[in-house]
């Protein structure tokens, strides 16, 4: 088994029924989730030993956030406790046109206070393969853009493969302050999750010529990335294609050596929970990485990954590599006998 390790916030997450409005509910469900949570739950189901890095609260919600990561074989040594709280968020789920929405409660949590003297990364990344780590993180406080930035640094020092998903949410900070810190992580970045409005609106790509097919759009867009940052090794994203809230298309793209991999377009129907997809196609996108993968295997893997995780409720993908490959072979709605 690779050593993999995550750094982020794990949260709260209290959805509403379906078709019920936040401010209309009267009861809610707990789960708990975050974007390097969910990477490290599908990175251990694909038989990965996997590190988390974070901080929670020594209340019973603490202890509840170690006994969900440890239930699905996630290593939990480097969960700091302390803090006054964790971090939560409401989700509204969307029905047909309506889009869903998040509402967030997290700010000065237990991980947001989190100091770049309370983690040993010299012990943390001894015998790691791969580091991941998103733009969410260094979104949430000054403390933790430093110490994601010293966490990449020393992952590198270490010969750690690293990881880093954009992830930008434009409800924790604005595009500029975003790209301000990107600029200073991305040289110590070899895996990068991205899209073309990314590299548009927070690295300053100029836009790809009209004409351009949507495909040599996203290639022209990745190969201005790698001439930016030639450190960045694969850059990977999803075209998704949104029909109405349960109905979705989707394909993966990936990135490395200056060719450009597509999966098939899977259409996913009656979605029954969109959130953490991106996620479970980032841990396909890491697990092909380091298991040395053929690319056109890797991104067909990493996208029915994602396909996958629509259908079952919660923030993390619940499906292993050979339910995952089998799927990818055999398609939809058979039997498995």
């Amino acid at each position: 088994m690779k050593k993999i390790v995550t750094l982020g916030e794990i949260l709260l997450r209290l959805s509403v029924d379906h078709n019920v409005r936040l401010f209309q509910a009267d009861q809610l469900k707990m789960h708990y989730g975050g974007a390097e949570a969910n990477v490290a739950v599908s990175l251990s189901n694909f038989g990965h030993d996997v590190y988390f890095v974070s901080k929670v609260p020594e209340n019973p919600l603490g202890t509840a956030v170690e006994r969900q990561l440890k239930s699905h074989d996630v290593h939990t040594d480097y969960l700091v406790k302390g803090g006054g709280r964790l971090g939560s968020y409401y989700l509204e789920t969307g029905v047909g046109q309506r889009n869903s929405q998040v509402t967030y409660d997290r700010k000065y949590s237990s991980f947001s206070m989190l100091k770049t003297d309370e983690i040993d990364f010299d012990e943390v990344f001894a015998g790691a393969e791969l580091f991941h780590v998103s733009g969410i993180t260094p979104a949430l406080s000054q403390n933790l853009k430093e110490l994601t930035l010293l966490a990449l640094k020393k992952a590198k020092e270490k010969g750690v493969l690293t990881s880093f998903d954009f992830n930008y949410r434009a409800k924790l900070w604005s595009q500029q302050e975003a790209a301000d810190t990107f600029k200073t992580l991305l040289p110590y970045v070899d895996i990068c999750s991205c899209g073309e409005l990314d590299a548009v609106y927070i690295l300053g790509i100029d836009l790809a010529d009209h004409s351009l097919s949507k495909e040599d759009k996203l290639k022209y867009y990745y190969s201005k990335i790698v001439e930016l940052y030639p450190n960045i090794r694969n850059i990977c994203s999803t075209f998704r294609t949104i029909i109405s809230a349960s109905t979705n298309t989707l394909q993966g793209n990936y990135f490395t050596d200056g060719e450009l991999y597509q999966s098939e377009i899977f259409q996913i129907d009656h979605i029954v929970d969109r959130v953490g997809g991106g996620d479970a196609f980032a841990a396909g996108i890491l697990h092909g990485i380091v298991e040395n993968m053929p690319s056109n295997e890797l991104i067909t893997f990493a996208t029915a990954a994602s396909v996958l995780k629509h259908t079952v409720y919660g923030d993390s993908n619940e499906f292993s590599v050979s339910e995952i490959s089998a799927f990818a072979n055999n398609g939809p709605g058979k039997i498995i006998r």
